[in-house]
């Protein structure tokens, strides 16, 4: 998906929410555990009910790969029925992937080619030649982190480097990488504050915003400076959306609760 056709669907839907399927079998409704795959039964009924809310889904693919087989082939069913059923959504396999040369091609064939998703986040720590093999692959994108919402953040990401943030030499080196337009950037919603920074320095580029609900970040101090003329951000919420309710009617909590920040959403593009 090319950013114009992503930038078109928020327009049209008023919204760049982001949900996450991070599905815990312990977490979902006990009646789906008699399913034939429940992970792919639950994502489904997600899906149905707030498709029209939302412009983005993103598996994390931790959620998948810790039940084998079963959990791939889980995985592999829920974007082909996005892909079918939903072709304006914007897919994201958050599998923060990172190695170098030929590892990394295979990676991005693994989820660009096998799996047909639009986007794959990946860690940047061993430069350049971990990440340009994922930015070759036309109208797909590569989404970097750069500052995440956790607390072992401060560990090395904002750390001082020669007088500079390490954070903002990412952010800065990785614009000179063959194809840097194809890349995106976490940058995580409990870190508001540095956004304006961050503009500073990727101005017109999407920035991947998870940590809004569950983890306390807040939509308007992200909004307020992560903006830009192109909206430029995806807000991601997760487990404040999929797991609102764990009784039959699930899906139907799920879109309340992603209706609520798909309504901020619209008020604050109407300014």
């Amino acid at each position: 998906m090319t950013t114009e056709a992503l930038v078109n669907q928020i327009k049209k839907k008023q919204s760049f929410l982001c949900i996450g399927l991070d599905v815990d079998l312990d977490k979902i409704p006990s009646y789906l555990l008699q399913e034939e795959d429940p992970i792919f039964a639950f994502n489904k009924a997600i899906i149905d009910a707030t498709h029209h809310l939302c412009v983005s889904y993103k598996p994390n693919t931790a959620f998948y790969e810790a039940y084998g087989l079963k959990g791939w082939k889980s995985l592999e069913k829920t974007i082909k029925y996005l892909n079918k059923n939903y072709p304006e959504i914007y897919t994201i396999a958050d599998a923060k992937r990172g190695d170098i040369g030929n590892t990394s091609t295979m990676y991005a064939k693994a989820f660009f080619e096998d799996l047909a998703f639009d986007s794959v986040t990946v860690a940047p720590y061993m430069g350049k030649d971990s990440v340009e093999p994922f930015l070759a692959f036309k109208n797909k994108h590569t989404i970097m982190l750069a500052l995440t919402s956790n607390q072992g953040a401060f560990d090395f990401q904002t750390k001082d480097v020669e007088g500079k943030e390490l954070y903002k030499m990412v952010l800065e080196t990785s614009k000179s990488w063959v194809n840097s337009e194809n890349l995106m950037y976490v940058v995580g919603a409990t870190k508001a504050e540095y956004f304006k920074e961050i503009r500073s320095i990727v101005p017109n580029s999407f920035l991947l915003v998870p940590g809004v609900g569950a983890q306390g970040g807040n939509l308007q101090d992200v909004c307020k400076y992560g903006l830009n003329k192109d909206i430029g951000l995806l807000i991601n919420s997760s487990r404040g959306i999929i797991y609102a309710s764990k009784d039959a009617g699930f899906a139907n909590s799920a879109a309340f609760k992603a209706e609520e920040l798909q309504k901020q959403m619209a008020e604050i593009l109407s300014k």
